[in-house]
């Protein structure tokens, strides 16, 4: 029994060491190294002040900023500790009731837009928290924002152009904005 009772105890001990002390201490020490923005948050700060992160969508609800995909977080929307889908399926009414109110909100801020409206701007993502948006719909939103802030719309659509992300290596991805970053620059900051 104690030949092996010991061997066992020691394992322990040296993979609790291993997997819990030293791999933790490691990965954080090059997440530091070499990223570290993303290693703490991707923290955007304004006049010293913290007031989001790239990595988390936020909601957004005044006409005169771009709004991000709806979020399925409970109790809240964009919830960090509450990470998680609707869970509900294409053929659930809830969905489709839910997508359906959407649409029509969109349509209401955005009177006299007949393009059709892009399926991110109705849609949660799978974690709730995505933080960017298709440029299809940014463009969809962009008459919105310049009508309420009294902008030409070729400037907005220049301020989106300038903010998108493209495809890494021109492959891998989508085209994208991040709500946040075209946000603040809308806001002049």
């Amino acid at each position: 029994m104690k030949t092996l009772v010991r061997p066992a105890i020691v394992l322990f001990v040296l993979l609790t060491v291993l997997t819990g002390v030293v791999y933790p201490l490691v990965v954080t020490v090059f997440g530091q190294l070499l990223f570290p923005n993303a290693a703490n948050g991707s923290i955007v700060t304004v006049n010293g002040k913290a007031v989001g992160s790239t990595l988390i969508g936020q909601p957004f609800t005044s006409p005169g900023h771009f709004w991000g995909r709806p979020s399925a977080t409970s109790p809240q929307p964009y919830n960090a500790t509450a990470s998680s889908g609707s869970n509900l399926g294409p053929l659930n009414p809830a969905l489709t009731d839910a997508v359906k109110a959407r649409i029509a909100a969109l349509k209401a801020a955005n009177p006299g837009n007949d393009k059709p409206v892009p399926i991110d701007l109705v849609t949660a993502s799978a974690s709730g928290l995505d933080p960017d948006i298709s440029l299809a719909a940014a463009y969809y939103q962009a008459m919105r924002v310049a009508r309420t802030r009294n902008l030409p719309s070729d400037q907005v659509t220049a301020l989106i152009d300038r903010h998108a992300h493209h495809p890494w290596l021109g492959i891998f991805g989508e085209p994208r904005v991040n709500v946040l970053e075209l946000n603040l620059a809308l806001d002049g900051r």
